[in-house]
């Protein structure tokens, strides 16, 4: 039987993952704060709304650096270019729902 010791992680690992859960917890404190601060009636200001913007697009350009170093950058030469292609896709779909989510939330408070 044989042993394969232990690759180590790729060293962008660990600063995504730290970004990653700061975003998503900026994201969710921001989230709360705003719920406390509109149940009184009272609108918010738009430019509060960068900070879960920005915190939402820090988790998902985190979330996909990730997983290109999960599915890309750890398969064999061979099947590279197949699993880059798929990444690609992947990639823009969450960045197409990233616009999608954020242009709406930008037109709906526009409109009021």
């Amino acid at each position: 039987m044989t042993t394969t010791e232990p690759t180590s992680p790729h060293p962008l690992r660990k600063p995504l993952l730290i970004t990653e859960f700061t975003a998503l917890a900026v994201l969710l404190t921001s989230m709360g704060w705003f719920s406390s601060q509109t149940g009184d009636g009272q609108a918010i200001s738009a430019a509060w709304l960068l900070i879960p913007a920005l915190a939402s697009l820090a988790v998902f350009l985190s979330f996909i650096g990730l997983m290109y170093l999960r599915w890309v950058a750890s398969a064999d030469s061979a099947n590279r270019f197949r699993h880059k292609v798929i990444f690609s896709l992947l990639a823009v779909t969450l960045i197409g729902v990233w616009v999608y989510g954020i242009a709406n939330t930008w037109f709906s408070l526009n409109a009021s």
